[in-house]
């Protein structure tokens, strides 16, 4: 912005092109157009008094016409702003102050200093720019989820979980607006060293990417960078054969009804440096023998144990005899479940046993409810699981070297209808399982093969009959 100050017999014009600081420290009574103004100038500003008169062209401020009078008072005003000593103006040369010499034909304004950042403006930035801080926003924002019941609590403690394993640990001091490829690569490197699996890497990477488009949210990034192809293998559980099944099930009810206790040495090496299991669960007790056979009877996930209650269950007896389950939610899918028949006499045998021990109320758990502590009560399963698999000579891994844990009853109960069911209809069994078409291909119906149901191969269409 230029300034330039010439004198008529009646005014004085200070031209201000743009919209520049003489726009901010006059201020006007009246606004016209150029054309206006050259039409009549000298009534124009006289109409204003003692008034600045602001003309635009092209709806910019162009300039300001100040009458001569009021041109000295205006000066005194706009000096205690700058900080000049302008009591007297004479065509644009301004009189020094105590400290100023003078300079001919200086602007009385001058071009905006240039904007310097303040230290609270960074500071702020780098306060945003870590993934600390990311990781924190994202974590309210997924809780907010789920109180709009859109992600479920656990899903929530999954993500902070591995915030907490893997990726604050390495991305803690590498700030968002520096983070390239190479970093990406690096990260995928960590977690391979860790011996996680593709699946498991790539469930890494969604969260990563969460975050990185935070920081585009939060105007730290343009772009998220390229991130790396991780190759996701499909695992699926190992399962037990009807064989397999069978010798477990007879061993757990062997043990618990001679009272046999677990020992405190390990299945691989020595002496346990603390036995984490509470003396009151080393004697295995029937609910072992009951969790194996309802869990191959029901379609449930261990999980589901945890926080399976009396409540949630109910006997049909009718055309079929089944329990229908209405489970709390669990990965999205909320509707109840069906079992088999035998699942019914399991659970009428657990439940005349519980009431026997003071339990079987409606909120009582249908395993181990003494346990308040559901992880704890789901933990102690999952050892008497192993101590059982070693106790009836079963192999605690298959021949693809995957263990077999409790989760692999389920796997377990979708097979055998696979295997033994009539003229099972995929979909139905998926919806009744809680899980999708595409999960039982990928990781149950998998593990079929041909000779599994050779029979079925073999089989043969009967021909019409003639009416």
């Amino acid at each position: 912005m230029t300034l330039q100050v010439f004198s008529t017999t009646d005014i004085l014009v200070s031209l201000s092109y743009g919209s520049g600081m003489g726009v901010n420290l006059i201020n006007s009574n009246k606004i016209i157009g150029l054309k206006e103004f050259l039409s009549d100038s000298l009534s124009l500003v006289g109409e204003c008094g003692a008034w600045p008169l602001l003309v635009l062209h092209e709806n910019k401020p162009v300039f300001y016409v100040v009458p001569a009078k009021s041109w000295d008072a205006l000066g005194i005003q706009m000096g205690h702003a700058s900080g000049v000593n302008t009591s007297a103006v004479d065509l644009g040369v301004l009189e020094p102050g105590p400290s100023q010499v003078a300079e001919p034909k200086k602007a009385l304004l001058r071009r905006p200093e240039p904007r310097v950042e303040r230290v609270s403006d960074r500071q702020t930035f780098e306060k945003k720019n870590n993934f600390t801080a990311l990781a924190e926003k994202l974590l309210d924002i997924e809780w907010e989820r789920v109180a709009r019941a859109e992600l479920s609590g656990s899903s929530v403690g999954i993500q902070k979980n591995r915030l907490d394993a893997h990726v604050l640990p390495f991305f803690r001091y590498i700030p968002p607006t520096q983070v390239t490829h190479v970093d990406l690569d690096g990260f995928v490197s960590r977690l391979t060293q860790h011996g996680l699996s593709s699946t498991t890497i790539s469930q890494y990477f969604v969260l990563v990417r969460k975050l990185l488009k935070l920081a585009i949210r939060q105007g730290l990034l343009k772009e998220v960078p390229e991130f790396p192809k991780i190759k996701v293998v499909t695992q699926p559980r190992s399962m037990l054969s009807l064989k397999e099944y069978s010798q477990l099930a007879r061993t757990a009810l062997r043990m618990s009804r001679t009272q046999v206790v677990s020992p405190e040495l390990k299945s691989t090496q020595g002496q346990r440096e603390r036995f984490w299991v509470a003396p009151r669960n080393r004697l295995l007790a029937p609910d072992m023998f009951w969790a194996i056979r309802f869990m191959a009877n029901s379609f449930v996930r261990p999980g589901d144990l945890r926080q399976l209650k009396h409540k949630h269950v109910t006997v049909v007896r009718g055309q079929n005899v089944y329990l229908r389950m209405n489970l709390p939610e669990t990965k999205k899918h909320d509707k109840p479940m069906v079992t088999m028949q035998a699942a019914v006499g399991v659970y009428e045998s657990l439940l005349r046993h519980q009431k026997a021990q003071g339990f079987g109320g409606p909120d009582d758990y249908l395993f181990l409810p003494a346990e308040n502590d559901r992880n704890y009560a789901l933990a102690v399963l999952g050892f008497w699981f192993k101590w059982v698999m070693r106790e009836a000579g079963l192999a605690t891994t298959d021949e693809k070297n995957r263990p077999k844990t409790l989760y692999c009853l389920r796997h377990t109960s979708i097979m055998f209808r696979l295997l033994y069911g009539q003229g099972i209809d995929m979909l139905s069994l998926a919806r009744n399982a809680r899980t999708s078409v595409q999960m039982i291909e990928r990781f149950y119906a998998s593990s079929l093969d041909g000779e599994m149901n050779v029979a079925m191969i073999q089989s043969r269409r009967s021909g019409k009959t003639s009416k």
